[in-house]
């Protein structure tokens, strides 16, 4: 277990923990929550041992193996496959030291050794160390082509991602995990919350997402009035014993306060006479004596408002047969068409609240942009309604804020014609006040710069919002805050964020982005989880060792596959074609994997025959080669090993793939 005992942390002049006592349980997994700079990251240094407590003591047991999730990524030439394998430390040293013994002269003791790291190989999953890293990989949103690029080649929220898949990849009794869902999308963070409810170990989380928490942790720790506080359940169940406590604590208060009036009261009256001094002072002595109760304050609610939009166009756009991309120059100066998104046709009504659904680089953000006008359709008709005004909050609004100006210049500059009290009024209440109005943006926290843009949107009283992830930067009060005011919103919405909890509370129907095309998705966010199950992380499983049973493939095809019509010959074909495609798409991961199968078998033959090969000569039985023997021996075991998961794998994959066949036949 661990032991928090008299704990206490100062970071500067400023004060984090005081005397803090705590216990957490081999095999909780606890959701860590404060407010920003409470010291939730100060308390992750102190288990890492990168700070020390200026008093008390942190125990766990030595024995215990941590993970956590590295902040830098060098931009490595190393593939991301291997680079995920690498957070398995324990097998990266043990291939190692193998090298390094095999480089050294033939010796008995060399022979023993060798064959020691071998068998330490095998116990440690040596053999399907891969393929688990393949799943880790796929689980959180890369292909199996993109295993193989170089680190370097990726993007910082990629390379965030590979250093999560090695912190997963490491075999751990302790976890700690950092806001590990940032850099994800919807379909990676559903994935993640599966795993880590899987997890065997002890589990830490500092996280905003309240509906992530609630699906992975079963105590909450929270940092208040530097203590640690400890509740038992998931973050909802931390809401309600919260709430419960400053209703007990304020209505203790209002007794005690009604006690303390009424005394005073008496004393008032009756201290100056004679004939009841006695009991008056009795009654200052009770005063006094009276212990002051602590109010128990909670975190200052921040809230806000949408100013009412104004009159909109219905329909607000319509967009007839658009494909939606970006246009690059060549080197020749010619521009070339990249089509994201093709035959869009969509219209948007006054009133509706729509969430987009669908992985990273699906296309989310280039329909948003289009929406906006940002960027113009590469072809197709697009009508903007007269009169639609736009609240566009893009993925990298934060970035595009003026960082040497402050909150009331960017204010001033949509609004120049406005009187800066009315302005810096505004400000207040998304708590820029006094100073902080009229100071450089640049010292600010990122949620600080993500509601300074969420206030430019406000002001301009838009008809239709567009949110690209709004919460990205957002704690977990000023997101409740945005759900709030999204929910009250009388205009026309259209979101895209992973925060599911802001998803089903603002919005009542679903559009999802995948394979080029925009669809409607006829369900609910738990809809879409059993979907992406059966069918998204269905099809990746596929692709790796452990693949799911073939029934989901079944199930996958004969829900995704549209009915053909009985009558109609030429539709009755068409029909026919597009299962034909479906089936080319969900047999080309299947097909992917076995080839891939078939050549790491072929090369283990090869290896488990030179092996029985030199088995086979009666030499190697001598005395003088019982090293050599045992190594040889070792070598056997472990290609077998091997060999056998391979062909498991490979069997598994063939069986899938005749199953989908049959299904479509």
């Amino acid at each position: 277990m661990i032991r928090f005992q008299q704990v206490s942390l100062m970071r500067g002049v400023k004060p984090l923990l005081d005397n803090v006592d705590l216990t957490l349980n081999p095999g909780d997994k606890i959701g860590l929550i404060g407010s920003n700079g409470a010291g939730k990251s100060s308390l992750f240094g102190m288990l890492r041992g990168e700070l020390h407590p200026d008093q008390g003591d942190i125990d766990f047991p030595a024995r215990w193996r941590m993970a956590y999730v590295a902040q830098e990524t060098p931009p490595l030439e190393r593939c991301a496959i291997d680079y995920a394998i690498d957070g398995d430390i324990t097998l990266r040293k043990l291939e190692a030291d193998l090298a390094a013994l095999e480089a050294e002269p033939e010796s008995t003791a060399n022979g023993i050794a060798i064959s020691d790291v071998y068998t330490a190989l095998a116990d440690a999953d040596a053999y399907t160390v891969r393929s688990r890293g393949e799943q880790l990989l796929l689980g959180l949103g890369f292909s199996l082509q993109q295993m193989e690029r170089p680190v370097a080649s990726f993007s910082g929220g990629w390379r965030m991602r590979l250093n999560l898949a090695q912190a997963l990849m490491c075999p751990s009794d302790l976890l700690l995990l950092d806001e590990p869902t940032n850099h994800l999308d919807l379909d990676a963070i559903i994935w993640l919350e599966d795993w880590l409810k899987r997890y065997a170990g002890t589990l830490i989380i500092i996280s905003h997402d309240r509906d992530f928490l609630d699906g992975v942790v079963n105590v909450i720790v929270h940092i208040d009035e530097r203590k640690l506080k400890r509740y038992s359940g998931n973050y909802s169940g931390f809401e309600r014993q919260r709430a419960a406590q400053l209703e007990l604590a304020q209505g203790m208060i209002a007794k005690q306060t009604r006690a303390r009036s009424h005394l005073q009261s008496y004393i008032d009256r009756f201290k100056a006479q004679a004939s009841k001094a006695r009991q008056a002072q009795s009654r200052i002595k009770m005063l006094a004596k009276m212990e002051e109760l602590a109010p128990l304050r909670a975190a200052a609610e921040f809230s806000f408002e949408f100013r009412e939009p104004l009159a909109a166009p219905n329909p607000l756009l319509v967009m007839d047969k658009v494909n939606a991309g970006y246009r690059t120059e060549q080197a020749d100066h010619s521009m070339q068409e990249n089509i994201i998104l093709s035959g869009i046709d969509f219209s948007l009504q006054g009133g509706q609240r729509i969430g987009l659904l669908g992985v990273n680089g699906a296309g989310k953000s280039t329909l948003i942009k289009t929406i906006a006008n940002e960027l113009a359709p590469l072809s197709g008709d697009a009508q903007f309604g007269k009169g639609l005004v736009i609240g566009y909050f893009a993925q990298h609004q934060v970035e595009m804020l003026r960082h040497d100006e402050s909150p009331l210049w960017h204010l001033a500059r949509i609004a120049p014609n406005v009187r800066e009290q009315e302005l810096r009024n505004f400000l207040g209440s998304f708590q820029f006040n006094g100073v902080m109005a009229s100071s450089s943006i640049a010292p600010f926290s990122g949620g600080e710069k993500a509601r300074l843009a969420l206030a430019l949107i406000v002001w301009q009283r838009p008809n239709l919002l567009l949110l690209d992830e709004p919460t990205n930067h957002l704690d977990l009060e000023t997101r409740e805050a945005l759900t709030m005011a999204l929910a009250q919103f009388e205009g026309t919405l259209v979101l895209v964020s992973h925060d599911r909890h802001l998803l089903r509370a603002t919005t009542d129907q679903f559009l999802i982005v995948a394979e080029g095309k925009l669809e409607i998705f006829d369900g609910d966010l738990d809809d879409y989880k059993d979907w992406l199950f059966k069918t998204k992380l269905a099809a990746k499983a596929a692709g790796t060792v452990a693949a799911l049973p073939v029934s989901t493939f079944k199930e996958a095809v004969a829900e995704s596959a549209p009915e053909a019509p009985a009558v109609d010959r030429r539709e009755q074909k068409k029909v026919q074609a597009e299962q034909r495609q479906q089936l080319a798409a969900l047999k080309k991961p299947i097909e992917a994997r076995i080839k891939r199968l078939n050549e790491q078998i072929g090369k283990c033959q090869v290896k488990k025959t030179a092996t029985e090969t030199q088995l086979a000569d009666p030499a190697i039985y001598d005395a003088a080669h019982k090293a050599k023997l045992k190594q040889l021996l070792a070598d056997q075991s472990y290609y077998s090993k091997e060999m056998a998961q391979l062909e498991e794998d490979w069997l598994a994959q063939q069986e899938a793939l005749e199953q989908l066949e049959a299904s479509i036949a």
